[in-house]
């Protein structure tokens, strides 16, 4: 079985919203475990600078501030690092935001800036990369950050959860479509389940409607993170799986796959994500 260092020792890794959480600590993972030339982008490019900074040997972490909903500027980065550092052995997609508060509450400019990062981002980067990558020879590879919540429901989090339902449903078709052309590509999910980061703390409220129910909704997110794992070990667990080859690729496996299999469960009998009664319904029915 192949290890983590013959599979991505070396070479160039381009990493997205690697200025935190697990991105960053896929940044130093790649680069102080694996010796890789790690791109750290970032919309925040002093966080991007501080973790490039950070990455062991002089010159192994390079910063690169980046919003990825701009297609254009994602495109830019993709020929720098061609013309600056060479072909990318893994291009790992990981920007994302939160988003608490019911549907119907949710500004319409925050739903459409997550939209952007979570789901656009996405598009952005496979768009910009991806040609270069299925061109090259040699193997390189694609992770792509969906969640936990790509497989389950969560009410008042519906922005979150649908955009990693999108997220994982482009990464499942883009691995048919490497297939079909034959790129020696491999493109995988991640699905992390609680780990540490600012996701939630810094994460969209709501300003009108029920405020309440969206900031308890985000205090019970953040009591689930108090048991999250750290990031560095969330990049160890991602990184060996994505090194055996796996597409599903989680974090936590005994939470993450029971989700999977309870979602599989619920599909097949057809039966409505509980809880199935609104509080709205209960009151009616009095």
């Amino acid at each position: 079985m192949a290890t983590q260092q013959e599979v991505f020792g070396g070479g160039i890794a381009v990493v997205t919203g690697s200025g935190s959480g697990i991105g960053e600590g896929l940044a130093h993972h790649l680069a102080e475990r694996l010796g890789m030339t790690v791109v750290v982008a970032d919309i925040d490019g002093a966080a991007a600078e501080r973790v490039a900074g950070a990455l062991g040997a002089p010159g192994r972490g390079v910063p690169y501030q980046v919003d990825v909903r701009d297609a254009d500027r994602v495109a830019e980065l993709a020929r720098w690092v061609r013309a600056e550092l060479g072909p990318v052995r893994l291009l790992v997609l990981n920007a994302g935001l939160e988003q608490f508060g019911y549907v119907w509450d949710t500004p319409v400019a925050q739903w459409e800036r997550l939209v952007d990062v979570n789901i656009n981002g996405v598009f952005t980067g496979v768009r910009a990369f991806l040609p270069s990558m299925i061109a090259d020879e040699g193997r390189s590879h694609l992770l792509v950050m969906a969640s936990i919540g790509s497989v389950v429901s969560v009410p008042l989090q519906a922005g979150y959860v649908m955009s990693k339902h999108a997220v994982l449903g482009l990464t499942e078709c883009l691995h048919q479509e490497i297939g079909l052309v034959g790129a020696d590509v491999s493109v995988a999910a991640v699905l992390p389940g609680a780990v540490e980061s600012n996701i939630f703390s810094s994460a969209g409220g709501v300003e009108e409607g029920d405020v309440d129910a969206a900031e308890r909704q985000r205090r019970a997110m953040l009591a689930v993170h108090e048991r999250a794992i750290t990031p560095a070990e969330a990049a160890e667990t991602i990184m060996q799986q994505a090194a055996q080859g796996e597409f599903y690729i989680v974090t936590q496996p005994e939470m993450v796959l029971k989700a999977m299999a309870d979602r599989a469960t619920q599909l097949a009998g057809r039966r409505p994500p509980a809880p199935f009664r609104s509080r709205f319904a209960a009151n009616a029915s009095r």
